[in-house]
């Protein structure tokens, strides 16, 4: 290939459900007072900085679906010209011209989906279970955060700074990015990108795609905003922990890692979700059990890269 070196991945089946099974009971409008089944509100906590609305004109966080904002650094002409597709439409894009991770496990040069430690990382936080995970986790990890539950939870979030971790983006509202217009996956982007910024000042160099949509559209897209996506090589599942008449239990998910511990030899990234208690509470259970002995990397130590882009004082 010319520029993306396509690499064909033994991956568990990705978890693309995830929201489609939690996004109406999670992510509703933000400004709503309608409760959700996990939390008792959805209205922002963080105040809208002074910077932002002299950048956007605008004077509170948005909802869902956030605006595109224009900016200088972001060219969006040149992109490779792929098709918008749904979630399973697996047939508009070649493979070849894709690399498409959601639908082919195709990944490119410098996406990260591994690391030498098998180490554990989180998605969809910070939540109001969030707090609970900090105070037990025994190593480091990397957090992959939504904008709009960035702006409900500030005070986990800068926890999690405060304790070492890494934080890095999850889109704004967990959107299957490959559906989305150019425009509105910039938004997407910078939008999450505004909250970490104004929550703790830095800006994120990692980024994991909601359901792992991604595609050399949107790889590019995110590396225009210096960012590097971060896949995984080992799903959980937990999630399937909170569907109504599920056969997966918290024990399946310790044997199938401790199997996936020995076959890999104790390599690989973990997939998991700090969004409600009972999935923290898996999480806890591999830090302190499975994973007891590892000394944990986060996805910068994985590759030997930064943090963050940038972080100000």
């Amino acid at each position: 290939m010319k520029l993306f070196e396509l690499v064909l991945l033994s991956v568990p089946v990705l978890s693309t459900q995830l929201t489609q099974k939690l996004s109406s009971r999670l992510f509703k409008s933000i400004g709503s007072k309608e409760p959700t089944d996990y939390y008792s509100s959805n209205i922002p906590t963080l105040p809208f900085p002074s910077w932002l609305t002299d950048m956007t004109g605008l004077r509170e966080w948005p909802g869902m679906d956030p605006p595109y904002i224009p900016l200088d650094f972001i060219d969006l002409k040149g992109l490779p010209g792929l098709k918008p597709y749904q979630q399973g439409q697996c047939d508009i894009n070649l493979r070849e011209q894709s690399c498409s991770f959601d639908c082919f496990n195709c990944v490119s040069y410098d996406d990260v989906y591994t690391c030498p430690v098998l180490s554990q990382t989180f998605d969809d936080g910070p939540s109001e279970a969030t707090p609970q995970l900090l105070e037990q986790l025994k190593t480091k990890s990397t957090f992959f955060t939504l904008g709009v539950q960035i702006i409900r939870f500030p005070e986990a979030y800068r926890d999690a700074v405060k304790r070492g971790h890494v934080m890095g983006s999850h889109t704004w509202s967990h959107k299957f990015l490959p559906s989305l217009t150019n425009e509105q996956i910039v938004a997407q982007l910078e939008w999450s990108v505004w909250s970490m910024n104004a929550t703790s000042g830095h800006l994120p160099k990692w980024f994991r795609p909601p359901f792992g949509g991604l595609d050399n559209r949107v790889r590019s897209i995110v590396r225009k905003f210096g960012m590097q996506s971060v896949l995984w090589d080992f799903d959980t599942f937990d999630w399937k922990l909170l569907e109504s008449g599920t056969s997966r239990a918290e024990g399946d998910i310790v044997a199938d890692l401790t199997k996936f511990k020995v076959e890999k030899g104790n390599r690989g990234l973990i997939l998991e979700h700090d969004v409600v208690k009972r999935t923290v509470d898996v999480g806890i259970a591999l830090n302190h059990g499975v994973l007891a002995d590892n000394m944990q990397m986060t996805v910068p130590e994985c590759v030997g890269g930064i943090k963050y882009i940038k972080e100000f004082s």
